[in-house]
């Protein structure tokens, strides 16, 4: 598919689901992505930490793709960058501090020389193909975020990108209202909007009003340790965590590695000039209890993170009970189990909890309703495409758009192509999307064999069957049979018994066909296991001939 005189619209990702996000945009023969994301596994795929998105529809058109314009630097809207960037081999346009982000990233995959990435000022624009892309300043839980402004032929697109309204931001200096007034004054056929907190009554609130709840929590561990864990790329929430050191008379220890980058390039661009030195492991166990503060990575349940192993005590920085630990941070969905264990652990050792429900230590980074209501009332666009969210999250954007007087609103999904203009908007076609998993340094398919055989492993168990065989078919001493995962922890000798016993008795038969004799095998050693464990194990068989 290849774009004529119209406006295409199509998400590899995003749509459908919370992070991976990408966008295309299609017009006069040629493409342009708006971010390149990643999202976190959970339990459904054992031993994966990363999911990418598959973009084998762009990949097939790479002849035609423009360029890649981000949005900001979270890692579902840059994530997956390191991984496809080289290959789709265009330019990547992003503000200053976004880029030094994503540099990182491609020096770390060793393709920094590889892809051409080019810094646009805040605020500024650029021509990519048949594209006009303005970067728009705005405010979120990242030092600059930008909407864009998208310009074709055939009509302007607002893509708002991750966004909230803060009066009183913390870094950085959003558009006002008079400035998001005079885009939409100029026309605007379609937003693709922020769907994420559509479900919420309420406006996000500003960074300055938690900056007063986490100065009085803070203040209240008088003599104790203080932790608090937040998104690591929230530089907002690091300067507001800097200032109530300060005003607390605490010292600043920060652990993890990637609140070390995200300081790092903060700093380099401009940000964070007030944050205090930090002070090493060693002097951070040194000081008086009640002059540290820890920062620490984790706070969504990462097992590798700076909290999963203060609180097993396994890292250098120690908790005692009576200290504290305070998250800063919403739940991502999905994460709750893990949060929740390490939460146990802490409480276990008498550290004192705080959440966003005991104080107010967090506040969100998207738009609430009245914060969309405000948005459509300034761009005043022809028609909303909700984004960025699950599927209750795009159903119920686009019925709250149109109580509020949006014209159209259309509800898509990914892999649906819009066609936006000319004429009504419309589905004219669908493009190939998946997962794909990154297991190690290894990319695979999500629903690939090697996925689904290590679902099995997890939930049967596997055993092993080993047989010697010498001339004339005999039996060279007995089976050796191993088991992993299989359910016989105390009976495991006189179950092995019994699994050998049937081996020897298949083998008896003097079948010749090799590959029957090895299935046959197989079958009476899962059928032991089922009988003994209601398990059906993978079973795996090695016969060795002499």
């Amino acid at each position: 598919m290849t774009p004529g005189k119209e406006l295409l619209y199509v998400a590899l990702g995003g749509s459908g689901e919370i992070g991976m996000n990408v966008s295309l945009y299609g017009a006069d023969g040629k493409w342009l992505m708006v971010d390149c994301g990643v999202t976190f596994a959970d339990p459904a795929y054992p031993g994966i930490d990363i999911i990418l998105p598959d973009l084998q529809f762009i990949e097939d058109r790479v002849a035609d793709l423009a360029g890649i314009v981000i949005t900001h630097g979270h890692e579902d809207h840059i994530g997956a960058l390191p991984y496809f960037a080289a290959d789709l081999g265009v330019p990547i346009y992003a503000t200053p501090f976004t880029a030094g982000l994503i540099r990182g990233k491609l020096e770390e995959e060793g393709i920094a020389k590889q892809v051409k990435l080019k810094i646009i000022e805040i605020g500024g624009s650029v021509k990519v193909g048949p594209f006009g892309v303005s970067f728009v300043p705005m405010a979120h839980s990242i030092p600059e975020p930008s909407a864009l402004v998208i310009e074709t032929k055939y009509g302007r697109v607002f893509h708002t990108g991750d966004f909230k309204l803060d009066p009183n931001p913390q870094v950085g200096t959003p558009a006002s209202p008079e400035q998001l007034t005079a885009i939409g004054d100029k026309g605007i056929l379609a937003m693709m909007c922020d769907s994420t907190n559509v479900l919420n009554e309420t406006a996000s609130g500003s960074e300055e009003d938690v900056r007063a709840g986490l100065h009085a929590e803070i203040a209240r561990a008088e003599g104790r340790r203080v932790l608090i864990t937040s998104f690591a790329s929230n530089a907002a929430r690091l300067q507001t965590l800097a200032s109530c050191a300060i005003a607390n008379g605490r010292q600043v220890c920060v652990a993890g590695r990637s609140l070390d980058r995200i300081l790092k390039v903060a700093k380099a661009t401009g940000y964070l000039k007030d944050f205090p030195e930090t002070v090493d492991f060693d002097t951070a166990m040194r000081l008086p209890r009640g002059k540290l503060l820890i920062i620490g990575t984790g706070g969504q349940g990462e097992d590798r993170a700076a909290l999963a192993r203060i609180s097993s005590g396994s890292h250098q920085l120690k908790l005692e009970s009576g200290d504290r630990v305070i998250f800063s941070s919403k739940q991502i969905p999905g994460n709750e189990v893990a949060i929740g264990r390490i939460m146990n652990t802490l409480a276990e050792r008498g550290i004192e909890l705080i959440t966003d429900k005991q104080a107010h230590v967090h506040v969100s980074g998207h738009p609430g309703r009245p914060e969309l209501a405000k948005m459509y009332k300034w761009i005043r666009p022809q028609m909303v495409v909700p984004v960025h969210g699950e599927g209750r999250h795009l159903t119920e954007h686009g019925k709250f758009a149109t109580a509020q007087g949006i014209k159209r609103s259309v509800v898509q999904k990914n892999g649906d192509v819009l066609r936006l203009s000319p004429g009504e908007p419309k589905r004219i076609g669908f493009a190939t999307v998946g997962r794909l998993l990154l297991d190690g340094d290894v990319i695979l398919p999500a629903d690939g064999s090697t996925i689904n055989e290590r679902r099995r492993l997890a939930t049967y168990g596997q055993m092993s069957v080993a047989v010697a065989i010498g001339k004339g078919g005999r039996i060279i001493g007995q089976p050796k049979v191993c088991v992993q995962g299989v359910p016989v922890e105390e009976d495991r000798d006189p179950f092995l018994a019994e699994v050998q016993g049937a081996v020897i008795k298949v083998l008896s038969t003097n079948e010749r066909n090799a590959e029957k004799r090895t299935e046959a095998i197989r079958l009476a050693a899962r059928r032991v296991a089922t009988r003994w464990t209601g398990k059906k194990p993978v079973v795996d068989v090695l016969m060795i001939e002499g």
